[in-house]
């Protein structure tokens, strides 16, 4: 039988019939009514697994535990240097991204299931300090259909501002909420964390429509071209490849380097060179898997600058209009 690769819920599932029902009930409790009922939902429907996909499913629940407690007990920096030495570089980036992507969400939760015509009523006209940090807590498509409905002379200024946070204090956070919560007739319980940044903005950025993206970028370029380079670079990495259709993925292949390709293969998940694989002629591939077997210690930088080459023609090949990398927003295909 042939070992799939599990999505994160089936993983969840996974740990839970690992943890056996005892423990598992135990863990229940800390869940809210609709996290329990899609879990149960996941467990129900896990089909039998192999030894191996539940240590899969078993080491990346351990992973993003150990992550979170360093980053609470030393901070991000400690934690980051744990987590080199434990796993390197890359997993460590990737470890970090998620659990502090997870973290974020506990505050302002309500903001994100309400809908956006409301929120935008709401804030539209605060500071643009304070609209930054509302919608650094909101859904990334959430806080791209409103950047791109606020006055052009707002959005540079608040999309500079959610790029540039890092961390703020709970008083501030307790003092917007609370004048939110006035708004909305909510009551909400607030936690300190990080949020904001060039990643979150980048998230924002490619849930942005076309059109306000280019303006917001063309401002942004005259004012903080660092800044617009650095987000431009977060907004498209190595493995959005999966959210390209086959025949963009065809189209960059004729203009990518066969070693960078290869490079940036060794490095890449199974999903991503699988579909690279699909998109290619049975000799080109051939060739590939070929120099894949006789290409060994491969230094990690070597692997990202190859992947960061290949976006860079992904990045040329879209703005030429060669191909089409599928957004949020309102872009739309005419067939």
């Amino acid at each position: 039988m042939v070992s799939k690769q599990l999505s994160g819920q089936q993983k969840a599932a996974a740990v839970i019939v690992a943890l056996g029902a005892e423990t598992a009930s135990k863990v229940y409790k800390f869940l809210k009514e609709d996290e329990v009922e899609q879990l149960t939902f996941e467990v129900a429907r896990l089909p039998q697994l192999q030894g191996k996909e539940m240590s899969v499913a078993l080491n990346d629940f351990y992973q993003l535990c150990l992550t979170q407690k360093v980053i609470t007990e030393g901070g991000m920096e400690y934690a980051r240097n744990v987590l080199e030495k434990a796993y390197g570089s890359q997993m460590a980036t990737s470890l970090l991204e998620r659990v502090t992507r997870s973290l974020r969400t506990k505050a302002f939760e309500f903001i994100r299931k309400v809908d956006y015509k409301n929120l935008l009523a709401v804030i539209q006209n605060e500071h643009p300090q304070t609209i930054a940090l509302i919608l650094s807590y909101a859904r990334a498509d959430q806080a791209a259909t409103i950047i791109a409905e606020l006055p052009r002379e707002y959005q540079i200024d608040v999309v500079e501002r959610i790029a540039n946070m890092d961390r703020t204090s709970p008083e501030i956070i307790k003092l917007v909420e609370k004048n939110l919560e006035l708004k909305f007739s909510t009551i909400m319980s607030v936690d300190f964390m990080e949020f904001g940044g060039v990643n979150y903005i980048a998230d924002i950025m490619n849930h942005m429509d076309r059109a306000n993206e280019k303006h917001i970028f063309d401002e942004l370029n005259q004012k903080d071209a660092k800044l617009s380079e650095e987000i431009r670079k977060k907004m498209f990495v190595f493995e959005d490849i999966i959210i390209l259709d086959d025949m963009s993925i065809q189209r960059f292949l004729r203009d990518v380097d066969s070693k960078d390709l290869v490079f940036a293969i060794k490095g890449a998940n199974q999903e991503v060179a699988d579909l690279i694989f699909r998109n290619m002629s049975t000799r080109a591939a051939e060739t590939i898997q070929s120099d894949l077997e006789y290409t060994h210690n491969v230094r990690l930088r070597d692997v990202e600058e190859a992947q960061q080459r290949i976006v860079a023609v992904i990045r040329r090949l879209e703005s030429e209009g060669e191909l089409v990398i599928m957004k949020g927003g309102k872009d739309e295909i005419i067939e």
